[in-house]
């Protein structure tokens, strides 16, 4: 059996790496993907906690937190793949000349 603080680790390493590619990346699907690897950490957070304590609402939370990233994934192509057709670009630095 795995400890818990083994899976704290791990997700603070997640988070830490999906932090630092929204922080440091200009490109949207890389922030995208690093906005879905958060989300993802805090998941593991929940799921450890719920089996060490021996709770199910953890796992619930993360079976809807699962259900409004699969619907931010599919709004947030979306509106990528729109830009990409209107500017040639996904650089974040030119998504704010979106303005008019």
């Amino acid at each position: 059996m795995i400890p818990t603080h083994f899976y704290l680790a791990l997700s603070a390493i997640l988070f830490s790496i999906g932090a630092l590619g929204v922080l440091v990346r200009r490109n949207a699907l890389v922030v995208f993907m690093s906005i879905e690897l958060m989300l993802n950490a805090a998941n593991l957070t929940m799921v450890a906690f719920a089996r060490q304590y021996g709770l199910q609402s953890g796992q619930i939370f993360v079976f809807f937190v699962m259900a409004v990233a699969a619907a931010e994934v599919a709004v947030g192509l979306a509106l990528i793949v729109t830009i990409y057709r209107s500017r040639q670009t996904i650089d974040i630095d030119d998504m704010n000349r979106l303005k008019g």
